[in-house]
């Protein structure tokens, strides 16, 4: 109770404060409010290495005697992406890393960040914490096609899909403001809290209440990252899963699409495709939502996927 209050007297704190130029204060309250959302959701965070010597940051919580549930977030997240909706999953044994080149995990300037070779190091992952078995994945954007490359890769060991908003279909088509974008004009590679403000707005229609001071500290990793982000979304934008969908559809993997009816980044149309490629796909819209379910409509993204998990252990 007492961190409860501490937490909701600094948020109050910090949507007063004008000024939304991280200092020192802003950015340890920032910290505590995200380890006090952490707290909330039961996980600990967690560090693993791979055998290439890169290190891979993670959370771990929920049922740790259940069946792992593996949690992707997208392009420009980490694994705070997450948390909120966590908490109502706690039923499931979450496993949820920040990727390769996001979060606390390392970030090498030439590595391969196509999601084959994310899918790649999230299996020697899993098979270090011997949890590579019987496992359940969810992906968001970037997140959902490491997800499907994933399954493909190793069909036997998963068990369900988990699709919010997945990148990687792009015969589906992109929005005109991706057609032609470079690192100077692309808004998903932002340079500037001001442009990190704008992003925050394009990528959720219903976003969560949260201060531009706090914002302001969250877009500082993107910034101080920009030019790396910049060589992985050259390399995602070219990585097209869709074949990947196919094997999934061969092994019959059960799947649940979740799409964002207003999801300004990747287009509703693409959830058509998916539907012809994983044609015994579950399929579920959602008005009034942009492209992070998760974390826009957290209470009936997590009790539809509780609904379709239900379902596979019935069958």
């Amino acid at each position: 109770m007492l961190l409860a209050r501490t937490g909701i007297a600094a948020l109050l704190t910090l949507s007063i404060v004008a000024c939304t130029t991280p200092n020192t204060v802003t950015v340890a309250t920032t910290q505590h409010l995200v380890q006090h959302e952490r707290f909330k959701s039961s996980l600990k965070t967690k560090a693993l290495t791979l055998t290439s010597g890169e290190k891979i940051t993670y959370l771990e919580g929920g049922n740790l005697a259940g069946e792992p549930l593996l949690l992707i977030h997208g392009f420009g997240g980490n694994k705070d992406n997450f948390t909120r909706i966590a908490a109502r999953l706690g039923d499931y044994h979450l496993i949820i890393p920040d990727l390769l080149g996001f979060g606390q995990s390392s970030k090498p300037l030439e590595a391969d960040y196509r999601a084959d070779a994310q899918a790649e190091r999230l299996h020697e992952f899993l098979q270090s914490k011997q949890l590579a078995s019987n496992i359940h994945i969810g992906g968001n954007s970037m997140g959902g096609a490491i997800s499907v490359a994933y399954a493909a890769m190793y069909p036997d060991s998963v068990k369900s899909l988990w699709l919010l908003d997945s990148a990687g279909f792009w015969s589906a088509g992109l929005y005109d403001r991706y057609q032609n974008a470079t690192a100077d004009n692309n808004p998903l590679v932002v340079a500037n809290t001001k442009e990190y403000f704008k992003l925050y707005k394009l990528v959720m229609n219903k976003p969560p209440f949260i201060p531009k001071t706090v914002q302001a500290v969250f877009a500082q990793e993107n910034i101080a990252n920009r030019n790396l982000q910049t060589k992985i979304i050259e390399q995602i934008v070219e990585d097209n899963v869709e074949t990947r969908a196919k094997i999934v559809a061969e092994y019959n993997i059960p799947t649940l699409i979740v799409w964002g009816q207003k999801d300004q980044v990747i287009k509703l149309e693409t959830v058509n495709l998916m539907a012809t490629l994983m044609p015994t796909a579950q399929i579920i819209t959602m008005p009034k939502i942009g492209h992070v379910p998760m974390i826009e409509a957290v209470k009936e993204t997590a009790k539809d996927y509780k609904k379709f998990r239900a379902g596979i252990e019935c069958e």
